[in-house]
């Protein structure tokens, strides 16, 4: 198989395995307008790399950490909704990336692979950042599984219980800007949430525990990505958006499919966890 074949499959199975997961919760908690912001402040994370002259993707990192803190912090105050506070941060943080690429004088920057992705460019060092970090985000998120659950199904009871909620949530919050690090290659900034949402989306149909969710979304994840290299590579389109086309396609064709086809019916009478609440 040729290396840069290899490469790019490699990267994606890599963004999949790390995505399946992080999407079930990003899809329970309907936190999809979050994963948003979270994609569009990476602009501002790309403009501060390259403006201050230190790694791009440790920039992203920082700015999503930072986001995530003012988001915390800003919803203790009460005095917006979360929406409109999702719809400044997203927005003002793309306008300052936009804005601060633009002093950029003699730089060439590659907008549209920082946009959309450039997996086939991936290489060896790419591919350790990516496994390194993606066992990290799941390491983390292996952490705050449990509290975290206890948050999605019902959040005051998890609070009685002692779990510390503000914690788990900016520790959750902090988890997606890394992931979105992890994506970036692969999917680009505008379509990393697609892969966190579209198969835990296609998932949620058929199991009935979020950790068959997860492991399901994972593979599905893994599958949009062969399909999208596969098609890339076939008739000459571009990558990231491929991938997203066939996760895409995948949820479409999941719909015709009776959901007691995965085992969901034999447990219908006990109401499942992964849609405690839809």
């Amino acid at each position: 198989m040729d290396s840069l074949l290899l490469h790019a499959i490699l990267a994606g199975l890599g963004v999949a395995l790390v995505a399946g997961p992080m999407g079930t919760f990003v899809v329970w908690r309907r936190m999809a307008y979050f994963g948003d912001t979270m994609a569009h402040s990476a602009f501002l994370g790309v403009a501060l790399g390259f403006l201050l002259h230190f790694d791009v993707l440790i920039g992203i990192f920082a700015v999503g950490v930072a986001i995530a803190l003012a988001l915390a912090f800003a919803e203790r105050q009460k005095t917006l909704a979360m929406d409109t506070l999702l719809g400044l941060f997203a927005h003002g943080a793309l306008a300052f990336g936009l804005v601060g690429l633009a002093f950029l004088e003699g730089l060439r920057v590659d907008l549209m692979g920082y946009l959309f992705g450039d997996i086939l460019a991936v290489g060896p060092a790419d591919l350790f950042w990516i496994y390194g970090c993606g066992l990290l985000a799941l390491g983390g998120l292996v952490w705050i599984w449990r509290p975290l659950l206890s948050m999605t199904i019902h959040e005051e009871l998890a609070r009685v219980e002692g779990v510390p909620v503000r914690r788990v949530q900016i520790a959750f919050m902090v988890l997606i800007a890394l992931v979105i690090v992890v994506a970036l290659k692969v999917v680009g900034i505008l379509l990393i949430t697609s892969l966190l949402i579209i198969p835990a989306a296609t998932a949620r149909r058929f199991v009935r525990n979020p950790e068959a969710m997860a492991v399901l979304s994972a593979f599905l994840g893994a599958l949009a990505v062969l399909g999208g290299v596969w098609g890339s590579f076939v008739w000459d389109t571009p990558s990231g958006p491929s991938i997203v086309v066939a996760a895409f396609l995948i949820f479409a064709a999941s719909l015709i499919v009776p959901m007691g086809a995965l085992g969901y019916m034999a447990g219908r009478k006990k109401k499942p966890v992964a849609h405690a609440q839809s």
